[in-house]
């Protein structure tokens, strides 16, 4: 018996077993009227199904185990949400089963009635040890099983990061200006210092860096100043500078408890990446753009808008300097770099958009995600790599946000069968 649960639901989905003289295990005769949906949240497996039990029509929900007794080890006989129960389906009756009012369970055991072509498939083109474990039928996959999997897979990755976005909606109390700001930081933080970044908006307010717009080295001194980055002392004049303006304004809103240097991670992160510079390059564009919200929701359509928004040289200091005192031969920073700005488009704009649908019930912000991740370049990292070893390369970010999101959500943790392309698999050839 080696194969999971979720093989046997397909079957049950697709009705992959022989219908002929179906009967439960008590010898009632069966009518498959309605599979059911199937559930992917609590409870029993399909829901709404209909069934005739010896010329009686049910209608309630199908339960799916390899053995009867998982029933009882689930917990199943002493949840009433389970009393709705029509039909067990099984591979093995290894015990009779009752519902929590005490009622017996009508049960359907597929063992001998499964069609061996999709046994056959099942063995051949899922191979669990493999981190894709379709990997080697992928090429056999229709172009438009490939491409709607794919469009699942994005829609749901959207899904997950529009929801760390409302996250932030709601604690801003539904202020749009200051959730953007804060997602922008994150964004900016890259992984390594995504949470530190997150907290140094929010001991900023946006709203106060927006009144001195107009003057860069006022914003980039209150942010190193909260961010803790600020030395004490310099002897260059440029940082002797935000250190005197840090310390107005910091006596003028009576900051306290900013962050401190260990709060940041420069260990292990290229000099590019370094947390200064970053917000360096934070500062420039939020001295550039009067309104964020508005620039990134109207203003910019298109990767060129965004290029103009994202792509801007920060001030003087960070053109040869990666941290304060840290001189460097090399230019630091003229901006964000082309890969830096396809990331923040990924990361910032796509799911800010999405979340933005969601919230207003647009469906509209959808497809403009969708048109505007076909302009991007799609991403080059392991998981994008291992699909094209297999011949499945993607042509831009929607492919490569999908595939991240098919790889995370699927391959994975091994829901294969909960995936169009191994369900395709399975089917292939069979009759």
């Amino acid at each position: 018996m080696n194969f999971k649960e979720d093989f046997l639901q397909l079957v049950w989905k697709y009705q992959y077993f022989d219908r002929k003289n179906l009967q439960t295990s008590d010898g009632q005769d069966i009518q498959i009227l309605k599979v059911g949906f199937h559930n992917q949240t609590e409870g029993p497996d399909f829901k709404d199904a209909t069934i005739v039990l010896d010329g009686v029509t049910f209608h309630g929900h199908v339960e799916v185990h390899r053995l009867a007794s998982e029933w009882k080890h689930h917990a199943h006989h002493s949840d009433p949400a389970y009393n709705s129960v029509i039909l067990h389906v099984v591979w093995k009756n290894d015990r009779e089963v009752e519902r929590n009012d005490d009622t017996s369970m009508p049960t359907l055991e597929l063992d001998g009635k499964i069609f061996l072509e999709i046994w056959r498939n099942y063995e051949r083109m899922l191979d669990y040890n493999q981190d894709l474990p379709c990997a080697h039928g992928l090429e056999k996959v229709p172009e438009i099983i490939r491409f709607s999997t794919l469009e699942k897979a994005l829609v749901e990755r959207l899904q997950e990061k529009s929801q760390l976005i409302l996250e932030v909606l709601e604690q801003t109390k539904g202020d749009w200006e200051e959730s953007a700001y804060r997602w922008l930081f994150t964004c900016f933080g890259f992984k390594v210092n995504a949470q530190a970044m997150g907290q140094l908006a929010g001991l900023v307010p946006y709203k106060i860096l927006q009144k001195h717009r107009n003057q860069l080295p006022v914003l980039e001194a209150m942010l190193f100043g909260r961010a803790g980055l600020l030395p004490g002392h310099s002897e260059e004049p440029y940082v002797q500078h935000l250190i005197r303006e840090y310390d107005f304004y910091q006596k003028k809103f009576g900051w306290k408890n900013e962050l401190t240097r260990q709060h940041w991670n420069f260990m292990g992160v290229r000099p590019s990446n370094f947390p200064t510079l970053r917000i360096a390059q934070l500062a420039a564009i939020l001295a550039q753009a009067p309104n964020l919200l508005q620039s990134v929701m109207e203003d910019s359509r298109d990767f060129s808008g965004f290029k103009k928004l994202l792509q801007v040289k920060p001030s003087d200091y960070w053109r040869y300097n990666y941290s304060f005192g840290q001189n460097s031969s090399k230019m630091a920073s003229k901006g964000v770099s082309s890969t830096v700005l396809q990331l923040l488009i990924i990361n910032f704009v796509i799911p800010l958009w999405f979340a933005y649908g969601r919230y207003f019930q647009n469906p509209d912000w959808q497809e403009r995600c969708f048109d505007l991740l076909q302009e991007v370049s799609a991403e080059n990292n392991f998981i994008i790599r291992k699909y094209s070893e297999y011949g499945w390369k993607a042509q831009n970010a929607f492919d490569s946000q999908g595939m991240i999101g098919l790889f995370k959500n699927y391959c994975q943790p091994k829901k294969c069968l909960q995936c169009k392309i191994a369900q395709s698999l399975i089917k292939a050839e069979s009759k």
